[in-house]
């Protein structure tokens, strides 16, 4: 049994070797499996991005008796399962492709009921079946795009996950506009029916093009993260998905605690979406001109600003939560876009799926207990208090700029030197 070889080079010299061993067709035929990338993350990552919307309206009708933190686990245990059980799906990508593992995940993902009225049945049904349903959907979608485009991967994968931001933009407001006239239970019937619409098309068009062969082992491999450049860039991306979900969660109660109209804030959070819409597309297209490193860390610094900067001490007015949607949106969903091709700039193509999984995998447990944490703080302070919430979000993403800044620590922080643009 063949098992992989992990190489980690400075970006000119992996592009350099990799362009004498794969072409990449960057473009052509390669833009429909962008396509059916961009449906599968609309059906998947739409509803991780609607969670906010989710959990604002469980928590007052069908779990109005638990408590913040309680409500908090479904929806981190959902991100986990997203995110985690991608170290098995990443290595079964690499050597078998993504064909089955898009097909799984697509039924799981439009059999997940959000229907349920109890505890325990919103953690197997929304948290275990939906999230381990996208994460088949998840992984392979975003990594499939490695296999076809190197110099344009940037601009490709950021089109790609748009598809994630859209959903995160649809989905709440037919949660909105439904509910008052069909019922929560007919509402995401039909958000259902979306979702199985769109997991149609990407398996139509979602095929991989490059497999580690059958003789090669599936087996996770943690010794990757034995490289320090490797192991900065988890660091930085676990720190800032430790406080992606915290915003995205409790936007809503915190409009809601401020006194604001249903009318004003059920629209923050597709806001949040419209912003996290050009911060996947812009970044990626910057990305493959700059260096991907770089538009992560101005990404980052931007999300920073508008946590310390514009929610902190102007999140009280309308002006101030919108301002600070847009620009949370703008920096955050960058996040998406821009990780999986920093990844695929420190490994081979053909071990791109274990690398981004192994990374998620790690990634996956701030995921669990992120929101968790942040709903006890809201506890801790009463629950109307949100200033100790806010500040544990900007001080994760103050860390995660730390670590992506130190990855380019021994050329003296100038990280496109390190991770230059590949030519």
């Amino acid at each position: 049994m063949i098992e992989p070889v992990f190489t980690f080079l400075p970006c000119r010299t992996l592009e350099v070797t990799g362009k004498s061993r794969l072409q990449f067709p960057e473009g052509g035929p390669a833009w429909l499996v962008v396509f059916g990338a961009w449906c599968a993350l609309f059906a998947s990552l739409g509803i991780m991005n609607t969670m906010g919307a989710f959990e604002e309206y469980i928590s007052t009708h069908q779990l109005k008796d638990y408590d913040v933190s309680s409500v908090g686990w479904i929806f981190s245990l959902y991100a986990f399962l997203t995110f985690g059980v991608g170290l098995f799906v990443g290595p079964l990508f690499d050597k078998y492709g993504a064909r089955w593992l898009i097909l799984s995940g697509s039924l799981l993902v439009v059999l997940t009921e959000y229907g349920c009225h109890w505890f325990w049945h919103f953690i197997f049904v929304f948290s275990v079946l939906g999230g381990v349903g996208s994460a088949l959907v998840f992984s392979p979608s975003i990594t499939v795009i490695g296999h076809y485009f190197s110099r344009r991967r940037g601009i490709a994968t950021g089109i790609a996950t748009i598809g994630g931001a859209v959903g995160g933009i649809i989905f709440p407001l037919i949660l909105q506009l439904l509910i008052p006239r069909i019922g929560f239970v007919w509402a995401t019937k039909i958000i259902t029916l979306i979702s199985m619409v769109l997991c149609a098309f990407s398996n139509i068009f979602i095929k991989g093009r490059i497999t580690l062969g059958r003789t090669s082992s599936a087996r996770r491999d943690l010794r990757i993260l034995a490289h320090p450049t490797f192991a900065l860039t988890v660091l930085g991306v676990f720190l800032l998905e430790f406080a992606l979900f915290v915003p995205l969660t409790y936007i809503n109660p915190y409009c809601i605690s401020k006194g604001f109209a249903p009318s004003f804030y059920s629209l923050v959070l597709p806001v949040l979406n419209v912003g996290s819409l050009f911060g996947r597309l812009l970044p990626g297209y910057l990305a493959d001109k700059y260096g991907r490193f770089n538009a992560a860390i101005v990404a980052i610094i931007l999300t920073v600003i508008s946590v310390l900067g514009v929610w902190l001490p102007f999140g009280e007015t309308k002006a101030g939560i919108v301002i600070f949607a847009l620009m949370f949106g703008l920096g955050s969903g960058s996040k998406i876009s821009l990780t999986p091709v920093c990844i695929g700039q420190l490994c081979n193509v053909e071990n791109y799926g274990r690398c981004y999984s192994t990374c998620f995998s790690i990634v996956s447990l701030g995921c669990l207990s992120g929101v968790p944490i942040a709903g006890k703080i809201l506890d801790v302070s009463g629950g109307g208090n949100f200033n100790g919430l806010v500040i544990f979000v900007g001080c994760c993403h103050a860390g995660g700029l730390l670590a992506f800044g130190l990855t380019g620590g021994k050329k003296k922080w100038n990280v496109y030197i390190s991770y230059g643009v590949v030519l």
